[in-house]
């Protein structure tokens, strides 16, 4: 299968007051990240990781801005490429982007996608993440957080191998 690639461009920080300019029908989709304090792990650090995907930004963060306005920033992330994929595409892309992201950053506010993923469906998937994506690794990929390597024939140790 061939390798999806993602590319994630990050805006950030913003507010609950931000929000408003965040709800174009056209561009406002993707990923966001939450950034706060947290009892164990400490100041303004990544909590939560969520996806807008069939809503816009705004009204997917909005109304739940009694519970995050407490909370130090909101980073959002759009999908950028070449082209814009149809509706279905573009809202795969989120879906699977946002699994990722999660299972390989544990945040600690998010329980989905943390104690497994879909193995299959993130295998060739790599995700890169440009500019203010904060706490979030530059690359992240589906090779590396998901079984696909894991039983490579005649895999050993360089040297081990018979000459």
């Amino acid at each position: 299968m061939a390798t999806l690639v993602i590319h994630i461009e990050w805006e950030g920080p913003f507010s609950f007051n931000d929000l408003n300019k965040f709800n174009d029908a056209k561009i406002d989709f993707g990923v966001y990240q939450i950034y706060g304090n947290h009892p164990i792990y400490g100041s303004d650090i990544l909590l939560y990781i969520g996806k807008a995907q069939e809503e816009t930004f705004f009204m997917r963060l909005y109304p739940d801005r009694e519970y995050w306005q407490k909370h130090c920033g909101i980073y959002l992330g759009r999908l950028a490429g070449d082209k814009t994929p149809h509706n279905e595409e573009w809202s795969r892309q989120i879906d699977l982007a946002e699994k990722l992201l999660i299972y390989s950053h544990s945040p600690a506010y998010n329980s989905s996608n943390i104690a497994s993923i879909p193995d299959n469906a993130l295998r060739d998937v790599h995700i890169f993440n440009w500019f203010e994506h904060r706490d979030l690794l530059p690359e992240v990929s589906g090779g590396r957080w998901t079984t696909k390597f894991n039983e490579i024939p005649g895999y050993d140790i360089y040297g081990k191998h018979g000459k």
